[in-house]
């Protein structure tokens, strides 16, 4: 094939004349919401009943912009011979959002999943000082996060669930050939 000198060229300008000829859409924002594409990066949402304060999150975060207090408290043993348990307690969440940078470590470092993007992108502040939201703002987006997607139906199945199938399908036929055997 014969590479003909200014062709690059006129499929430039080829490009160029059609997208002059079309009509340019322009979207009326505040009054027009934006159509988001799935699990799009907004804002960090919070669900504090699954956060243990392990601090990972913090610790992971490259601009150090989580900020996390807790206390201990010790809970009664339930059995007189049992020791009394310790557990972390929730006292302060907060995200400095003029210092996060989105890049989404602490979401995926949590191993409770007490993190989660929202799709939320509306929370502009007229200071920045008030851009440290703390907790409950961070669980109000909790209710904005989308579901996660199904799973697809021709995937494989995962291999933790499937050995542990076949240890219940295992299980189920030495229940049935004891059962058979006893009448």
């Amino acid at each position: 094939m014969m590479n003909i000198p200014g062709t690059g060229l006129a499929k430039g300008l080829a490009v160029t004349l059609r997208t002059m000829t079309r009509k340019s859409v322009t979207a009326q924002y505040p009054d027009v919401q934006p159509l988001l594409p799935p699990r799009s990066r907004g804002v960090i949402a919070l669900l504090e009943e699954n956060c243990t304060v392990c601090m990972l999150c913090a610790r992971e975060c490259p601009d150090w912009c989580i900020y996390i207090d807790s206390h201990k408290e010790t809970l009664p043993a339930a059995d007189p011979n049992a020791r009394a348990r310790t557990r972390n307690v929730l006292d302060r969440f907060a995200i400095d959002f003029s210092l996060c940078m989105y890049c989404g470590i602490c979401i995926e470092v949590c191993p409770f999943d007490a993190l989660f993007w929202s799709p939320e992108f509306e929370y502009a502040e007229t200071d920045i000082l008030d851009l440290t939201h703390e907790r409950d703002r961070l669980r109000e987006w909790m209710w904005t996060v989308p579901a996660p997607p199904a799973l697809d139906p021709a995937a494989e199945e995962p291999k933790e669930i499937a050995a542990a199938r076949k240890t219940a399908d295992k299980m189920a036929a030495a229940a049935a050939a004891e059962g058979g055997a006893d009448a």
